[in-house]
């Protein structure tokens, strides 16, 4: 079967399924999950449907403190296996988040991102139509060809009630700062929360033209 065809299974069933079936088709060493962590679904999805699969978390050096906290209790609350990517040792905290928040995101998270990726056969994400505009075509498997990586998105057709519903169904935690407003949980420079009938990503990157970090294209 090409990997560029869709089965409809994938499409239509469990989240966990895509997980399973690419666990199959690649074996766990040759997945990877990036979480933001700004909620718990998506790594407990991946934890309980393949045990030991490898979720990387980019330490930006600008995550919230409260973000760090969330990934901690996860980890021991669910026994994630989470490999934390910094960007490259040259890489220090400075003020580019100022100037050049574009630049910014390149070395703090699409460089280390395609680190992660290497060797790797799949690639799995969070993303969600329901994230936005600019995700709304976002398909449970696809390609990304300049990166040579099937790309996951078991999530794709969630709701934000679906997210609501799995959480309680599995009692799952919530981040702290999702109950202060925050829809949407990137790095604290660049976050803030959302207003009411705002769109949930409408707190990143606020006031710039900007609406994603570049990891997805």
């Amino acid at each position: 079967m090409s990997l560029l065809t869709e089965p409809e299974s994938l499409e239509t069933g469990h989240p966990a399924d895509t997980l399973r079936w690419a666990a199959e088709q690649f074996g766990v060493d040759g997945i990877v999950v990036t979480a933001s962590f700004q909620n718990a679904v998506l790594v407990h999805v991946a934890a309980t449907a393949v045990p030991g699969i490898e979720i990387v978390l980019l330490d930006t050096q600008y995550l919230f403190t409260e973000t760090k906290w969330f990934v901690d209790e996860l980890t021991k609350k669910l026994d994630l296996n989470v490999r934390i990517v910094d960007p490259l040792p040259h890489v220090q905290p400075d003020n580019l988040w100022q100037t050049n928040v574009q630049e910014c995101c390149n070395i703090r998270k699409v460089e280390p991102l395609n680190r992660a990726l290497q060797g790797k056969q799949a690639w799995v994400t969070g993303l969600r139509r329901a994230d936005g505009p600019t995700r709304t075509n976002v398909r449970v498997r696809s390609f990304d060809i300049g990166r040579n990586i099937v790309k996951l998105n078991p999530l794709a057709a969630y709701t934000d009630d679906d997210m609501v519903r799995y959480t309680q169904l599995h009692e799952l935690p919530t981040h702290p700062l999702s109950e202060r407003g925050y829809p949407s949980i990137g790095c604290w420079p660049c976050t803030r929360p959302v207003g009411s009938g705002e769109d949930k990503r409408a707190g990143r990157w606020a006031g710039t033209t900007k609406t994603e970090c570049g990891m997805h294209r």
